[in-house]
């Protein structure tokens, strides 16, 4: 199984100890804003690339809520 780039990006975040969960946090907000920016920014292609929008951004989400809770 391939690991999307989004992915190894949330586990670098999750793994680096030298961070802290504000900076976690920080991090993961940016990751997310990134995201939805490249979204809104698709024309044509956006059915393309929804279903892989969708679990980029869930990634984040599932991060955010573990490092809130």
């Amino acid at each position: 199984m391939n690991a999307s780039m989004m992915e190894l990006k949330v586990n670098a975040i999750r793994c680096d100890v030298g961070l802290s969960v504000a900076e976690k946090i920080m991090r993961l907000e940016r990751l997310r804003n990134a995201a939805f920016a490249i979204r809104s920014t698709d024309g044509a292609g956006r059915h393309a690339i929804e279903y892989g929008w969708c679990q980029d951004v869930h990634l984040v989400e599932i991060e955010l809520k573990k490092l809130s809770a």
